[in-house]
């Protein structure tokens, strides 16, 4: 017997097993109504009342629903009713600037778009059929209680379930096709390695819209955890969250950790969620020194994942073995700091030049409308990752380089030859140059280098303002640097990793 795996098999699981259980917490301060606490009843029927009121506006199976939001219980109970029954749904980064928003909403073909009403005016110029406020024009303008809505006519594993857009080499974000397959093959996957129970508590620290929280949403509903939003990172009020609700898995950047090891300076008291909280750590490859203060200064346990929105995202996993209990904290940190070994049914290798490839069960369909950028990522049949990499005898993944031209700062991509038309596109540029540098905080700091045009002027902050006009915040350069020259080979190609070079001497880790 085969049976279709796909999305819909979570949540009817949490209202079958756990209906009457605390399914989520909705974040209390937002500009939209909160829905408070939600049972995962609750969900499950509001879920069917958005499909039931797509069914009304004649939303096609297969046809796209675009949504850009804060963390918020809507935005989670669209990821499990869009693609359920047989939508697909196009979570957006509410980070990105108005020309984004209205590039993906275009390129995806969506028919209906739903906004935070934090973000209403940056998309007020998009044309689409259809559009919904997250609040009361959602709640009376679409969603249909009255009706039970059509169930998906053939379920099909291999279908797209979600579109999420992602910052890579090009200017413009490529659009990674996720099928039912890849999102449940994920969600177990992590449930498993993680063990994650009805016994946890999810804080969603991490944004939802990426990656679909990483396919924790699933995984939480699967087993019947319960799970409370948080609509923006605060170091604080994590911490309180923690408290409040006994939380006891939360995931993100490095950023986010370094946010709440900041606050927990200033807690008054003993840190909330000691021996309790399991943290999972992907984006960026944090230095052993963060991990060892989780563990020293928080008590929480220190995880850390490797994957790319194209894996949906789970590769590697590097867990607190058995083995690592003697160890000393930095060294039982050093151990953590690599990437980790692969997941279940996942195939990890090396290119020649040191590529880090891999094969498995969540590696993307291919990319939305771009079939060269499809064959190109899947050549050979393996995804190449664009990350240089060491596998050592024990399966250990150690990621040493970025081969693509992409910055990780705070968890988002961010493409560098996206930075450097903004730069340049100031009239005192001659020349530009955009790295991503170490940086404690953020993990990769976005820096241009920059040399003047012959007699003009301009400073750090005559740049930065500037390319604010066109980029989305965590995109523009964070620091400016005027150099005379930029090193380039014979061929004209700039030299970056000449550039590099001072910035990473003494980091421990040289990626990028």
């Amino acid at each position: 017997m085969r049976v279709p795996l796909t999305t819909r098999d979570f949540l009817d699981r949490a209202e079958l097993v756990y209906g009457d259980r605390l399914g989520v917490v909705d974040e209390p301060t937002q500009p939209a109504p909160s829905l408070g606490e939600l049972t995962y009843r609750d969900v499950a029927r509001r879920a069917r009342a958005v499909a039931a009121g797509l069914d009304a506006l004649g939303i096609a199976e297969g046809e796209r629903v675009a949504v850009v939001s804060h963390n918020s219980a809507r935005l989670l109970e669209l990821l499990y009713a869009v693609p359920s029954f047989g939508r697909v749904l196009v979570p957006v980064n509410f980070r990105l600037a108005p020309a984004d928003f209205a590039y993906i909403v275009e390129h995806c073909g969506a028919r209906v778009l739903l906004a935070d009403p934090e973000v209403e005016s940056q998309l007020s110029g998009i044309d689409v059929p259809h559009r919904f406020l997250l609040g009361e024009e959602y709640e009376s303008g679409l969603l249909r209680h009255d009706a039970e809505p059509r169930p998906w006519s053939a379920p099909d594993e291999d279908a797209t379930a979600t579109i999420n857009y992602t910052s890579g080499t090009t200017a413009r974000p490529k659009g990674v096709q996720m099928t039912h397959r890849n999102l449940w093959v994920n969600a177990t996957t992590f449930g498993l390695h993680m063990q994650v129970s009805d016994r946890d508590v999810y804080l969603h620290t991490l944004p939802m819209f990426h990656c679909n929280g990483w396919g924790l949403p699933y995984t939480a509903a699967g087993v019947g955890a319960t799970q409370v939003a948080l609509r923006k990172v605060d170091g604080a009020e994590i911490l309180r969250r923690v408290e409040r609700h006994g939380v006891t898995l939360m995931a993100g950047a490095p950023a986010v950790w370094n946010a709440v090891l900041d606050a927990a300076a200033d807690w008054d008291g003993e840190v909330p969620g000691r021996d309790r909280v399991r943290i999972i750590v992907a984006g960026a490859p944090p230095p052993s020194r963060t991990i060892a203060r989780v563990e020293e200064e928080l008590g929480w346990e220190f995880n850390q994942i490797y994957g790319l929105t194209e894996t949906a995202p789970l590769l590697t996993i590097n867990r607190p073995r058995a083995e690592y209990d003697e160890m000393d904290v930095q060294t039982r940190a050093r151990a953590l700091s690599r990437a980790g070994v692969p997941a279940l049914g996942t195939r990890i290798s090396t290119s020649e030049s040191g590529e880090v490839l891999a094969q498995g069960n969540t590696v993307l369909a291919g990319y939305w409308e771009n079939p060269d950028a499809s064959a190109d990522a899947l050549d050979g049949g393996w995804f190449h990752t664009g990350d240089g990499g060491t596998v050592d005898d024990a399966g250990f993944l150690t990621i040493s380089d970025r081969k693509k031209d992409v910055i990780i700062s705070g968890g988002e991509n961010v493409s560098s030859i996206e930075v450097e038309d903004a730069v340049f596109s100031h009239p005192a540029v001659a020349e530009v140059a955009v790295i991503g540098v170490p940086d404690e905080r953020w993990g990769e700091m976005v820096t241009a280098l920059v040399v003047l045009a012959e007699g003009a002027t301009a400073s750090e902050a005559d740049i930065i303002a500037h390319c604010r006009t066109t980029l989305a915040g965590y995109k523009a350069p964070k620091r400016v640097e005027f150099r005379d020259g930029i090193p380039r080979t014979a061929t004209g190609k700039i030299q970056k990793f000449k550039l590099r070079e001072s910035f990473w001497a003494d980091s421990e880790r040289q990626v990028n």
